[in-house]
């Protein structure tokens, strides 16, 4: 550590400033759980009010355009605003929230699916510029020691805590008899609650100190936040730090990380979204509960204590043995799931909404499998890998915009290819073999894991992406 220049933001104890930071990070990470799994709990309720029926040859169609537009649009908001970063992480920080808040709004008012599923377009490039921006800033304010936990709480659980929310307000809403048509139009409406209330916090939140130093060069600045952030008066950096190699530089150097990073989160994305998309409609249905009470059981009872078990652990044993045994958890619970669907002769006919239960079935039995998919993903891969842990810790400051934007994006791709091809296995296939496919892949994620990612437990992010040879270097030049 004799070299960096960071070591003071990497050894202060957590403090004031690391808690007021999580909250203002952590609250448009609440919302980002909050808009893209409310839609999947009423959007039974968004297309029968526009008059597109189960067993509809449109019905398939407007189920895939709905869910998908804000994650086809999160991926293009990622790109976006990975580019901008390089002007800075705090400049474009509060209009993420922003677009999330009007776009929130703005679904209230849609007169029809095709006007909704462009609003939430815009609503997911909000989202998608959070996700590159938010661990961003996690992850170069935070301590090394505790850099996991502060991530997999301020993204992996606050998300949680969105998705549990948009869950207990259908479930209020339909307990006192509300319109559904009044209903899905609320529950849309109020993510721009939590959105709305930290705009005036990111745009007052600091640049971060690893930015101006290697990225603009303001030695001064710089210092001025170290010592914001760990009340110490002493700061010796004089080495100019400005990071003047490429991306292709960086890329060529580190493709393999890089790499494995995207394709990750991409497989992940596919086996989570095709669960909060499709999970409140066709698994509840199998399940015997409404869209609603299915997502807040498996979010509260399920994937809360998953992350949890990731905050307690991941600084602790590392992000790589519990990314590996997530992947693996999650592979297996579906597997199991889909296998006591089939021995029991329990089906869905997407098309027409028919459900055959199989006499042995046990809906009870049931939601223990398909929860434990639940906590498994939370505890693993969903803290780490969908957190945004791996695209940051593992790129260098110069293009750790970039590199996150791309891991982002392809998350987001995974998550828009799953909006479609979720549905349309099922309705070919059947819901037994399209959990199985997801099974496979979770298994592939596994080894992937296993092969290529290394482990960043407790490391300043300067060693854990390799930048702090480059740091040396330059410093030697001079």
């Amino acid at each position: 550590m004799k070299g960096n220049p960071f070591k003071s933001l990497d050894e202060t104890r957590l403090n004031f400033f690391h808690f007021k930071n999580l909250f203002t990070t952590g609250m448009g990470v609440f919302t980002d759980g909050y808009d893209l799994s409310s839609i999947g709990i009423v959007l039974g309720l968004v297309l029968s009010s526009y008059g597109i029926k189960e067993g509809s040859s449109s019905y398939v169609l407007y189920d895939s355009l709905v869910a998908g537009s804000a994650l086809v649009g999160a991926a293009i908001g990622a790109l976006i605003f990975g580019q901008l970063s390089r002007m800075g992480r705090k400049k474009f920080y509060g209009i993420d929230v922003g677009l999330m808040t009007v776009g929130a709004l703005l679904q209230a008012l849609a007169p029809n699916a095709a006007t909704l599923i462009a609003i939430r377009f815009l609503l997911g490039m909000g989202i998608g510029a959070d996700y590159v921006l938010s661990p961003m800033i996690m992850a170069e304010h935070t301590n090394a020691k505790d850099r996991g936990k502060i991530i997999a709480l301020g993204f992996g659980m606050f998300w949680g805590f969105g998705a549990t929310t948009a869950a207990a307000i259908t479930l209020l809403l339909s307990s006192i008899h509300i319109s559904p048509d009044i209903i899905w139009r609320i529950v849309l409406a109020a993510g721009a609650i939590p959105a709305a209330s930290v705009i005036y916090l990111r745009r007052k939140i600091p640049e971060t100190a690893r930015y101006l130093g290697r990225i603009k060069g303001d030695l001064e600045e710089m210092k001025e936040v170290i010592r914001e952030i760990t009340n110490s008066q002493n700061v010796n950096v004089d080495n100019d730090l400005k990071d003047n190699k490429t991306l292709r530089y960086y890329f060529r150097r580190n493709f393999r990380t890089f790499f494995g990073a995207m394709v990750l989160w991409f497989l992940f994305d596919i086996a989570a979204y095709s669960s909060i998309l499709f999970g409140p409609t066709s698994i509840a249905k199998v399940l015997g509960l409404t869209p609603s009470l299915f997502q807040f059981v498996t979010e509260f009872a399920f994937t809360v204590p998953g992350g949890i078990m990731a905050i307690l652990l991941i600084d602790r044993v590392g992000r790589k043995p519990l990314q590996v045994v997530g992947f693996l958890g999650m592979a297996s619970f579906l597997l199991a799931f889909s296998t006591y669907l089939s021995v029991t002769g329990t089906t869905l006919d997407i098309k027409t909404g028919a459900l055959v239960i199989g006499p042995a079935f046990s809906p009870l039995l049931g939601i223990f499998l398909y929860g434990m998919f639940n906590f498994m993903e939370q505890a693993g891969p969903g803290s780490i890998s969908a957190s945004g842990m791996l695209g940051v810790e593992l790129s260098p400051t110069r293009v750790r915009g970039e590199v996150q934007s791309f891991t982002v994006a392809a998350g987001r791709i995974g998550a828009s290819i799953s909006s479609f091809i979720f549905p349309s296995l099922m309705a070919t296939y059947g819901i037994s073999f399209a959990i199985t496919f997801l099974s496979i892949l979770m298994f592939t994620a596994a080894i992937i894991t296993l092969l290529v990612i290394p482990e960043t437990r407790s490391k300043p992010l300067e060693v854990s992406s390799g930048e702090l040879e480059t740091i040396e270097g330059e410093k030697n030049k001079a």
